[in-house]
């Protein structure tokens, strides 16, 4: 598991979901009898505030820890509501509202493929992030 863990954690450094963990043999006792940690490996999230963290009970598979991130714990940005949009994102949006359809499904193509490519984590995490916003737009394109 922890070659999943470390992987989720190169895949969603610079996001807004921070990847950590803490040794609870060593230096992190503390803070794990704080957040009552009794097994290991365990996993604790935390959302919207709450600073008791919740256990997180599904797969342990790099799939099954990203699904669960993308749909549980990271903010993303929403094209008919950018209110979770960065500045660079809203850019983009609008820069692809002058594209057509075909124009959009062409760099949807061009960026799927990219995606196994060796990249910094902050280009990779751009470029998921193009992915998101273009998907959307595909989705609904009546409205673009």
């Amino acid at each position: 598991m922890a070659a999943d863990w470390h992987k989720l954690g190169d895949e969603y450094a610079g996001s807004s979901v921070l990847i950590g963990d803490v040794d609870c043999t060593a230096d992190g006792e503390e803070l794990c009898t704080k957040y009552e940690v009794r097994g290991y490996p365990t996993i604790k999230y935390f959302k919207d505030g709450n600073m008791d963290g919740e256990d997180y009970q599904g797969g342990r598979d790099f799939d099954s820890l990203k699904k669960f991130v993308e749909e549980t714990l990271e903010a993303m940005c929403d094209v008919t509501d950018q209110t979770d949009c960065t500045d660079k994102e809203k850019t983009y949006i609008e820069k692809m509202k002058a594209k057509t359809a075909a124009d959009r499904t062409a760099q949807i193509t061009r960026l799927s493929g990219m995606k196994g490519d060796s990249m910094k984590s902050d280009l990779k995490l751009w470029l998921n992030q193009r992915l998101r916003i273009l998907k959307q737009m595909d989705a609904s394109d009546d409205e673009f």
